[in-house]
């Protein structure tokens, strides 16, 4: 199975360093020296990581093959690409690759079927479930253990405890709605 790990942005310096946005709980496996990559566009790899060092608070990479500032512009928003076990779990309880969450049945801790799993949006603030109705609506739900308080693989669920008024009712759904490892955030709190 395949998961983005990170997103190349702007060239640093003239050597060919490039900035990434990490989108992995593991860099330090992912985007190690040695490590080669599959690329979204395809043509722009595969890619093997020859260093990385952290400067200012962003990780950056030295790509093999790459040695100036064009050819590091070149590879702006290509997306890293990691081959994973489809089995491999994160080993934190409280963590789940995307592919673990898609199309799992949610409910309510009633047992009120709310819908499927659709997707999960990493947004900066947090990570939010993108859940299609019955209806063909969607909402979306904190993917925060006060509002998410279980993950069941095995019965291919998630339970969910919403604050009144997340869950629009039935006979009020429109049918509008808002059109790539998650963490649940406040599970140590």
């Amino acid at each position: 199975m395949q998961l983005v790990v990170a997103r190349i942005g702007r060239a640093h310096g003239i050597k060919g360093e490039v900035t990434v946005e990490v989108r992995t709980d593991e860099p330090e496996l992912r985007l190690a020296p040695g490590a080669v990559l599959a690329t979204d566009p395809p043509s722009a790899g595969p890619l093997t990581i020859e260093q990385g060092r952290v400067h200012s608070g962003r990780l950056l990479l030295r790509i093999a093959g790459v040695r100036d500032r064009t050819g590091a512009e070149a590879l702006r928003n290509v997306l890293l690409i990691a081959e994973v076990d489809p089995e491999e779990r994160p080993e934190d309880p409280d963590e789940f690759y995307d592919h673990q969450l898609v199309d799992l049945d949610v409910v309510t801790v009633d047992g009120t079927a709310v819908g499927r799993v659709q997707e999960v949006a990493h947004l900066p603030a947090q990570d939010l479930l993108v859940v299609r109705r019955a209806d063909d609506s969607e909402v979306l739900i904190p993917f925060a253990s006060e509002m998410v308080p279980e993950v069941d693989l095995e019965a291919q669920r998630v339970v969910v405890d919403p604050p009144p008024g997340l869950l629009p009712e039935e006979d009020e759904t429109s049918g509008e709605g808002p059109t790539e490892p998650a963490t649940r955030s406040g599970a140590d709190d």
